[in-house]
């Protein structure tokens, strides 16, 4: 339940519960109103007769009569016992307040009519009930409209985090969000974690291009003279080493550019069947190819390359063969026979310099965010999982014409 329907639906229980129960204590209390009225009329008319009776023993032209067979037996017990009292009784002939005491000859009681009450008390009832179903369709009224504008500014605010948390931390939401309530503070807060993390993100992406910058000078001296020493075993591991520093340094580089969301996709006709396989036979590496459904789409075929490269050089430095290709129409998987991927990656996605799990072989963790941040480049979906049977699966989805 969203939390206007929360907000109204509480509002309008309390409304009804106050309602109703200002509606029955206002019918008791009129209730009890009509019967002291009625009550203090028969008690009066029964004094009356009572002097009209000791007088002339003729109450009857008083309104009362002498051992009435329709007075309610509780109170002619009551007058038998000498005492005087009154009752609200039904009969036959409708509701009636009787009130009765001794005399010489029996039991002297008067009878007045309790319909005029009845029927007042009756217009009341609807007058109460027209004002409760007012006053609860106003109160729910003005409860959504108060729940709608809440949930509306939370819904922005909700928007803004999702923004962020996809990388737009330049979204601001304070300006949308008016007001001066907790809401309003909700929106300041999100404002000020936005800043404080985009400022961060441009520090440490500045922090990398830099670095990579700087290692580019001193790296290209130190390849030139890692070709200059002499062949041999010791030659060769040098030379080794330095590619591997060389390729860490580019790799930071591109991470870099793609941090700074500064790269724009060539988009061309590409036949994934012929992309996937040219993909293959570049890295050199053993991979079965499997086409379910060939798919021609638009897109950047050196940055789709760049992403199979790098899933499936994952997959052989990580994980375990056989590796298997599929292109299924706008879909490319990628699968090993290892271990699979960590629950931290499957979790929060790839992050650089992080392998997350021992089993998977050490890296520097950028091949996989170097994919992730191509793939966001164009348009596609890169999405990562085990395999029930065992194995890291990761799927591409590639947008549609």
């Amino acid at each position: 339940m969203t939390l206007r329907r929360q907000i109204a639906t509480a509002v309008a229980a309390i409304a009804v519960l106050v309602a109703v129960a200002v509606g029955l204590l206002v019918h008791q209390a009129m209730i009890r109103q009509h019967v002291d009225q009625a009550r203090t009329s028969a008690l009066a008319a029964l004094d009356s007769a009572l002097d009209a009776y000791s007088r002339d023993s003729e109450p009857v032209a008083r309104g009362g009569a002498v051992n009435d067979p329709a007075l309610p037996e509780r109170l002619r017990a009551l007058a038998d016992g000498g005492r005087h009292g009154s009752l609200l009784a039904t009969d036959g002939t409708g509701e009636s307040m009787w009130a009765a005491g001794p005399v010489r000859n029996g039991v002297l009681s008067v009878r007045v009519d309790f319909a005029q009450h009845r029927q007042a008390i009756a217009d009341l009832d609807r007058i109460i009930l027209f004002t409760v179903v007012a006053a609860v369709f106003t109160t729910v009224l003005a409860g959504v409209l108060v729940a709608d504008r809440i949930s509306r500014r939370l819904r922005t605010a909700a928007t803004a985090a999702r923004g962020i948390a996809a990388g737009g931390t330049d979204t601001r939401i304070g300006e949308l969000v008016d007001g001066k309530d907790e809401v309003a503070d909700l929106a300041a807060a999100i404002d000020l974690m936005s800043r404080t993390l985009h400022r961060r993100l441009e520090d440490e992406q500045r922090f990398t291009a830099d670095v990579a910058h700087e290692l580019r000078t001193p790296l290209t001296g130190l390849v030139t003279a890692a070709e200059l020493l002499p062949p041999g075993r010791p030659t060769q591991l040098v030379q080794n080493r330095v590619q591997a520093l060389r390729g860490l340094v580019e790799d930071l580089l591109e991470v870099s550019r793609l941090d700074a969301d500064a790269e724009s996709p060539d988009l061309s006709a590409v036949p994934l069947e012929r992309a996937a396989r040219r993909t293959v036979s570049l890295t050199g590496l053993d991979v079965t190819v499997e086409i379910t459904a060939d798919r021609q789409v638009r897109t950047d075929l050196r940055r789709l390359d760049r992403i199979l490269g790098n899933l499936i050089l994952n997959a052989h430095r990580h994980g375990a063969g056989p590796v298997h290709l599929t292109v299924d129409g706008l879909r490319i998987t990628v699968r090993d026979h290892g271990p699979g991927y960590p629950e931290d990656l499957l979790r929060h996605g790839p992050q650089r310099f992080r392998t997350n799990a021992p089993e998977r072989g050490r890296g520097h963790g950028l091949g996989l965010t170097i994919a992730t941040g191509h793939a966001r480049v164009i348009g596609s979906t890169l999405t990562f999982a085990n395999h029930p049977d065992g194995g890291a699966l990761a799927t591409l989805t590639l947008p549609p014409d």
